[in-house]
């Protein structure tokens, strides 16, 4: 069964940084992807950020150049650096998993991912 945990969600001003973790368990996998999705009040779920075995990452334009997803393979951890937050970055964060390691246009898709964690709230106040 696996298991993703998300952390470090808060409130934060507008132009300030968070770095978010996901502790994932139970992947027997060695093949996989991991991504951040998003989801605000009254708005879909959308992607932000995706990894996969071989360090490829994949950004939504909304945060090129000021969020970074890594991973640290030995503590099996994701995580997500946010920087210069804006107001609109307002939501919870979820980290998803998949056992296949492609990373194609189509990874923001949510049909696409297989696990699911249960969020961490982003607050940003301008």
């Amino acid at each position: 069964q696996v298991q993703l945990v998300e952390s470090g969600g808060g409130s934060v001003q507008a132009g300030g940084s968070l770095r978010l973790s996901c502790a994932a368990s139970g992947y027997t996998s060695s093949t996989y992807r991991m991504g951040w999705f998003r989801q605000a009040p009254g708005k879909e779920r959308e992607g932000v950020a995706a990894i996969n075995t071989f360090g490829v990452t994949a950004y939504a334009d909304f945060v090129k150049g000021r969020f970074t997803i890594s991973q640290d393979n030995a503590k099996n951890t994701l995580y997500l650096q946010m920087n210069s937050l804006k107001s609109e970055d307002t939501a919870m964060y979820y980290c998803a998993a998949d056992r296949q390691s492609v990373l194609t246009n189509s990874w923001p898709s949510i049909a696409n991912w297989n696990y699911w964690g249960q969020g961490t709230q982003v607050t940003v106040s301008s």
